[in-house]
Order: C-alpha cells, then structure tokens, then sequence
C-alpha cells in the first residue's frame, strides 16, 4: 500500500488531466478527510482537491479502505465519494458506533424526508431534497410514534450528521424557530435500507408494546 501511495505522489500514476499529481499531504488529506465524513462532494468547502483525487484515484482508495473494513465508491451521478460501512459483524470504529435513540429516530426522518422529495420529484439536479427541521419533527411523531428531540438536541443532531455529509443546514429562522435543511445523496449511504428495514421493525414493535 506504501508503494502505491508513493506511485501516486511520483507521478508514476497519470494524475487527473490538466492536473498535477497531489503532493504527500494532500493525498493523505483526501484520506482523512473520508475517514472524517464518510460522504465528500465535489462542492465540499474546505476540503482543497479531495474530492478530485478520491474519484480518479479510486482503485487505490478502494484497496486502502477495503483493508479498514470499507467500501469506497464513487457516484458520478450526485458527484460525490463516500465510504459504505458494511451491516454484518463486530466493528470497532467510529463510522460504525452506536446510534443513540435520538439520533436513530432523526437519521430515520430524513431518510424519509428524502424518499418522499424523490417520490413527489422535488428533488434537484444536484440530488438534493430541501425540507424544515419542523418536517424532521413532524416525521418523527407520525412514522415512530415517538416524541422529536428538544430543538437544541435536534440541531446538534443534525449538525453530526452534516458533518458526515448527509445534509446541509440553511440560517434558523428566528422568529418561526424553523431551519431550513437540504438533504444530501449521503443519506442514503448512513441509513442503507437492510438498516431502514431493521429500525422500522424496531418502530412497529414499540408502537405495539404501547
């Protein structure tokens, strides 16, 4: 893996066309920077050319993350690379940590928020899906039966998940104590569906047991 790393760097491996090769630095930044955010866009701010190097680098990206247990793609389609953390057996990593109730009933919100934008074609031609953090709050009293966190932990909340780039966050509105969300292509890749099957089987059996 060293050799390839030092392949890419060298030059050895045709960089992207009308681009120079990245230098050690930024092809270790691209590195981290998956590591960090699990989903990068090509319009990720701050990220220098890690998007760019991900994409057309991506066997090598592919080999290094396989040996940490990961699946790195590329969408060409939503322009974005991202890190697919399989379901089964025990890991020990913080892509992979447990979900808190809270967290798992917002994550679950706009994962639906996100299906709903595709089924009634509000979707953009960037693949996002705009709604409110009142929506959030609204899907999550009606699909979990369950109380929505207060607004400071629904925004904390979302912010983490920003952070792994599945969402954006638009300016609060004071006075409607509203914000407004853009919902990102990410989502689909934190909550697959084998996991929206298994937290919806874990929803029916608590609205039941009420």
């Amino acid at each position: 893996m060293l050799e390839a790393f030092r392949a890419i760097v060298d030059g050895d491996e045709p960089p992207p066309p009308g681009a120079r090769a990245p230098d050690e630095t930024e092809l270790t930044r691209a590195l981290q920077v998956l590591l960090k955010s699990q989903c990068v866009y090509a319009g990720t701010p701050g990220i220098g050319r890690s998007y760019e190097i991900a994409r057309h680098y991506a066997p090598f990206f592919q080999s290094y993350f396989s040996g940490l247990g990961y699946g790195f793609e590329v969408s060409h389609r939503d322009q974005m690379v991202f890190l697919r953390v399989p379901t089964d057996g025990v890991r020990h990593d913080g892509q992979a940590e447990r979900l808190r109730k809270d967290e798992t009933l917002v994550l679950l919100a706009l994962r639906l928020a996100y299906e709903e934008g595709l089924r009634d074609h509000r979707v953009t031609t960037e693949g996002v899906v705009e709604c409110t953090t009142d929506d959030i709050a609204e899907s999550i009293r009606t699909a979990a039966r369950s109380d929505p966190p207060e607004e400071t932990r629904l925004t904390e909340i979302l912010r983490l998940f920003a952070r792994k780039g599945a969402l954006r966050l638009g300016e609060r509105d004071k006075a409607e104590r509203i914000t407004p969300l853009m919902v990102l292509p990410g989502i689909a890749v934190l909550s697959p569906d084998a996991w929206m099957d298994q937290v919806r089987a874990w929803a029916s059996r608590g609205e039941d047991e009420g």
